[in-house]
């Protein structure tokens, strides 16, 4: 048989191009950093890490939860809590060094803990992949009055400074900023975490002097962001987060009957709806770090 050279008439043999597959919203092996909010160590999470990782790793199996602590509590309650956020997440950015792990994360940050998400997200754009911030209080994008309820604040001031046993003042803090959650189901593990790592008065009001003087950008985070929030929430109206929702043009998730410990009254639905946010990216095949 004679072989003859092909000519450009000759029809080309058809190509097997390969199906599209929606990108992973975060990316494998990811890992999830946790923030706690004032006065809170990573010990006060409760269950909700369990629940989180569960849902994490049904999407990819690689996922790792990192909780960290803001300087002034849980392990680091040596160390000066910073009079502003700004420090604050430079703190955490050199803790999570020292800890081994490499940007870019994913961070859940919660009340105090959102702020420095936010923060973290805007001066660090390339560290962030994506961000989730629970019940949030952020300039300028509220009211004054509906920013935070500083009564309640000013409570949790005074319960750090006064005399009560530690388990009447955990008593206390639980019914502010809890709705859902049964104080003998967290209770005797909150007074052991104050044995253990006992609570500074002047990091309390240090952590809240800078949560006061915080002002976030106005411009939208380059890392794409969902908003969780609280209606009965005693501290923070939940019109902030509606107001940052609107401004950044971030999914708003609304719990109707949780307090301001949104992960501590219902971890299941807090998990559920990451979860459900990172699904629907995918889905719409929407990349690492990209809003829509």
């Amino acid at each position: 048989m004679t072989l003859r050279a092909a000519t450009a008439a000759d029809p080309l043999p058809p190509v097997a191009m390969p199906v599209p597959r929606p990108a992973p919203a975060v990316s494998p092996g990811s890992v999830w950093v946790l923030l706690r909010g004032l006065s809170r160590e990573s010990g006060h999470w409760g269950v909700f890490p369990n629940h989180l990782l569960s849902e994490l790793q049904a999407l990819h199996p690689h996922c790792r939860l990192l909780p960290l602590d803001l300087p002034g509590t849980g392990a680091l309650r040596g160390q000066p809590s910073p009079l502003q956020v700004p420090a604050i997440v430079d703190a955490c950015r050199a803790e999570l060094r020292r800890q081994g792990e490499h940007a870019p994360v994913s961070v859940i940050g919660m009340s105090l803990g959102a702020a420095v998400l936010t923060d973290w997200a805007h001066r660090y754009p390339a560290e962030i992949e994506a961000g989730v911030l629970i019940n949030p209080s952020l300039r300028p994008f509220s009211e004054l009055f509906r920013r935070a309820r500083p009564l309640n604040y000013l409570e949790l001031l005074l319960l750090s400074l006064s005399r009560f046993s530690a388990r009447l003042r955990e008593e206390r803090v639980l019914r502010l900023t809890t709705r859902l959650t049964p104080a003998q189901a967290v209770i005797d593990h909150w007074v052991e975490l104050q044995r253990m790592h006992p609570l500074g008065v002047r990091n309390t009001a240090r952590q809240l002097i800078a949560s006061l003087r915080y002002r976030a950008s106005r411009t939208r985070p380059a890392a794409p962001m969902l908003l969780l929030c609280s209606k009965a929430d005693n501290l923070v109206d939940w019109r902030c987060s509606q107001a940052i929702s609107r401004a950044w043009g971030a999914p708003l998730r609304l719990h109707t009957k949780a307090g301001h410990d949104l992960p501590l009254d219902d971890p299941q639905w807090v998990a559920r709806a990451v979860a459900e946010w990172l699904r629907d990216r995918s889905i719409q095949g929407v990349g690492p770090g990209e809003w829509h």
